[in-house]
């Protein structure tokens, strides 16, 4: 959502224009895939990571432009919120030493960043929802002085029609209700890109829908909001909600709600984009000056600027992206699965893992899309984000017995898909080194059992214990989690709890 977007009004006209637009935005797409125009493989990968800002008592900062303004460059971005940020690394060929290398990027990057928070009383903190939030943060004045932000709040609002409901019933249940979309902006993620050509495409984003329970599963980071213990991984319905256009009475005629895990295997990557537009209606109706079709009938590349605006507001955890590059488009599959964090070194395992399953699975003779019904993959991602690592998920039995059975997730991990990842990273030429390290990171977790959902509730149990109230055991444990955060060690090596349990403890 990366478009600059002038504030101002939108009537019946542009909507009509713009659905005109779409619809040939779409003709172009086809145009396009049945030309062969597109890229040719470059195995490149890009990964973007949502950050959140916080002082060191552990409370959120509302002050990303200061701190902008001190980072100075342009791998820095705002987000939603004004605690927010977001860092983009350029894309890199898959290969070699490239996750060490990536992870060195990103080491350098973000300690410049929280250096120059420092100077305004902030600091970084990678994690999938800061713990210390409250409703009194997450409302419309704290949202971003961006203009996309403010004309995308004000249409879902007007959409909608009425306030926002939050009820996540997890461990403790949730009910609130917000008066804007900023509740999303607690929502911090990592996002893989994948280059991939059209005839890769369904196969590739099949293998990445297949797995995203697994990615959840391993890589929860987000059990807090509004002081509640909710699910190991609450971005999903906390995202659902905040972004959710729909009434109670189109909700219950089964229209579907903009953040969409989907509900069918594809075969195509035009059939998701036909999808978004068939389904959801604009939020953001501008029309761009370019007409596609001319553009094509010129032998020209459009930008297609409606299609893509259009695809950034359905929020798919793995959504098909169209982009132009030197006059020559490509297709990415942007996976939007997993929290940020906990540290450098976990992003970077999570990654290579995504990257290495995503390879191994989508080039398999009997794919596992053609073995496991999608509402089991569907009821996956909710199982995962319910229960962590200790989730047990539907997947198909391995041999040609056919038929999908349940397994806890630390046992698929360790017995299947981590041996396929493996065969995937070598598939892409990475350096065994790199192979072993960031996949030795997984399947470390899963025979611990701890990733950084499991230590944020363990290290606020502990606090509860030793006699904190509610509030000062999570800004206990945001600042533990910030300093080992730091420090840089894989969050299965952290020990449980915080230093100085009883100088705590008085405060």
């Amino acid at each position: 959502m990366g478009e600059k977007i002038a504030a101002g009004g939108i009537d019946l006209s542009d909507r009509q224009r713009y659905r005109r637009k779409l619809q040939e935005c779409l003709t172009g797409l086809e145009r396009l895939l049945a030309e062969k125009r597109f890229d040719r493989p470059r195995n490149l990968m890009g990964l973007e990571i949502e950050l959140n800002l916080a002082g060191a008592d552990g409370m959120p900062r509302m002050m990303n432009a200061e701190v902008l303004e001190r980072i100075a460059s342009h791998d820095f971005q705002t987000e939603l919120g004004m605690f927010n940020l977001e860092v983009n690394i350029a894309p890199h060929r898959l290969g070699g030493r490239v996750f060490d290398q990536l992870a060195e990027e990103l080491r350098t990057g973000l300690a410049y960043a929280h250096r120059k928070a420092q100077e305004v009383d902030a600091g970084i903190v990678m994690i999938g929802i800061l713990p210390t939030l409250g409703p009194q943060d997450l409302v419309s004045g704290n949202l971003s002085d961006v203009d996309r932000y403010m004309l995308l709040n004000d249409q879902i609002v007007a959409a909608r029609g009425e306030s926002f409901t939050l009820d996540i019933d997890g461990v403790e249940r949730l009910s609130s209700t917000a008066g804007s979309i900023a509740p999303e902006a607690a929502c911090t993620s990592v996002q893989l890109h994948l280059q991939v050509t059209p005839e890769r495409f369904a196969d590739v984003w099949n293998a990445a829908q297949a797995i995203a329970a697994v990615q959840i599963a391993v890589g929860a980071n987000s059990p807090f909001l509004f002081g509640r213990e909710l699910w190991r991984e609450s971005r999903p319905p906390l995202f659902t909600q905040a972004t959710d256009t729909r009434p109670p009475e189109l909700q219950a005629q089964g229209v579907r709600p903009r953040t969409w895990f989907g509900e069918r295997w594809v075969g195509s990557a035009y059939e998701l984009f036909e999808e978004n537009v068939r389904f959801f209606p604009a939020l953001l109706p501008i029309c761009d000056d370019e007409e596609p079709l001319r553009v094509l009938d010129k032998g020209g590349t459009p930008s297609l600027q409606e299609l893509v605006l259009h695809n950034g507001t359905v929020y798919r955890w793995n959504r098909p992206v169209y982009g132009v590059v030197d006059g020559v488009p490509h297709l990415r599959v942007e996976n939007r699965v997993l929290p940020a964090g906990p540290t450098v070194d976990d992003v970077i395992a999570n990654a290579a893992f995504y990257y290495g399953l995503v390879r191994a699975l989508a080039e398999e003779a009997r794919p596992v899309w053609k073995r496991l019904p999608f509402a089991d993959a569907a009821r996956n991602f909710d199982t995962a984000g319910r229960y962590g690592i200790d989730a047990e998920l539907r997947w198909p039995r391995p041999g040609r017995s056919g038929g999908v059975t349940t397994v806890p997730v630390v046992k698929l991990v360790r017995d299947e898909l981590l041996p396929l990842a493996a065969v995937g990273l070598d598939a892409w030429g990475i350096e065994p080194a790199d192979r072993d390290r960031y996949l030795g990171i997984i399947e470390e977790r899963c025979r611990r059992g701890v990733n950084g959902a499991s230590w944020q509730v363990d290290t606020f149990h502990r606090a509860l214990e030793a006699g904190l109230e509610r509030d000062a055991a999570l800004a206990a444990t945001t600042r533990q989690y910030s300093r080992l955060m730091r420090q840089g060690d894989p969050v299965h090596t952290w020990p449980v709890g915080f230093p100085g349990e009883r100088a705590e403890r008085s405060r």
